[in-house]
């Protein structure tokens, strides 16, 4: 999936949520100094950022698909490696760090157990992965549920990601051991946002970003409205709070 968008767009979008995750993500993994670590699929640098403020600018790498995204973690960090890069195929040497971590990436690889791979590849033997992804399954509890329920309503055909890989409970782990990562624990991370309006909420589903980007602008102007309305009526009375549960695993390198 391409993520050519403005960074600020994909922060208000889902930046909003996933920067609740970070020093989530970097505790499970046990980042500390003096370690060095990677941020797999860094986006605009959420967890970059936690990783900076763990060990220092100099002892983190990046990488990300999106030029845009790359280019806003280095105006924003630029004391960090960052380099445009898939997850398949990372641009360092074997062993390179003690630490790598991808945030909300691992359903977007085009080859998961390829891009879990690589990571392990890159990491020092007995060195730490990690990452996470919301849930997105059917029912789920990600942040993006009230409106993936008001949009199968509107359209049955609607997208979903309730099929991508570590969507659903277990999944995760289950890439980690198939990718050949020792020591697999899984465990939940939780993201609590209090949204003061129905319309801070709906706003950045109009920014164009991802699927539901271009889901919204397939329809017409009846069809946003009456979107609008299914999902003010799927949330609570303003102010509400978002509480979104993202799957997470850990592992060691071999």
């Amino acid at each position: 999936m391409s993520f050519e968008i403005a960074a600020e767009s994909y922060d208000r979008f889902m930046g909003r949520y996933s920067r609740h995750l970070s020093a989530q993500l970097a505790e499970l993994a046990g980042v500390a100094a003096p370690q060095r670590a990677l941020d797999v699929g860094c986006g605009p640098g959420a967890l970059t950022g936690e990783l900076v403020r763990r060990l220092g600018a100099e002892a983190v790498s990046a990488v990300d698909p999106s030029e845009r995204f790359v280019a806003a973690v280095r105006e924003r960090q630029p004391q960090v490696t960052v380099e445009r890069a898939v997850a398949e195929q990372l641009p360092f040497p074997d062993r390179s760090f003690d630490a790598v971590l991808a945030q909300l990436v691992v359903h977007f690889m085009d080859d998961p157990l390829a891009g879990l791979r690589e990571m392990a590849r890159v990491t020092r033997p007995g060195g730490t992965l990690a990452a996470c992804v919301w849930d997105h399954a059917a029912g789920g509890q990600g942040p993006l549920s009230a409106f993936f329920r008001a949009s199968h309503e509107l359209d049955p055909a609607a997208p979903a990601e309730s099929e991508r890989a570590g969507a659903q409970q277990g999944q995760l782990g289950e890439l980690f051991r198939a990718a050949g990562i020792g020591e697999v624990r899984e465990t939940v991370l939780i993201a609590s946002v209090v949204h003061p309006s129905f319309e801070e909420w709906w706003e950045p589903f109009t920014l164009g970003v991802g699927t539901i980007g271009a889901f919204m602008d397939a329809l017409d102007d009846a069809g946003r409205a009456r979107l609008r309305e299914l999902c003010r009526e799927a949330l609570p009375p303003e102010p509400f709070t978002v509480k979104a549960r993202a799957w997470a695993a850990r592992g060691v390198a071999n």
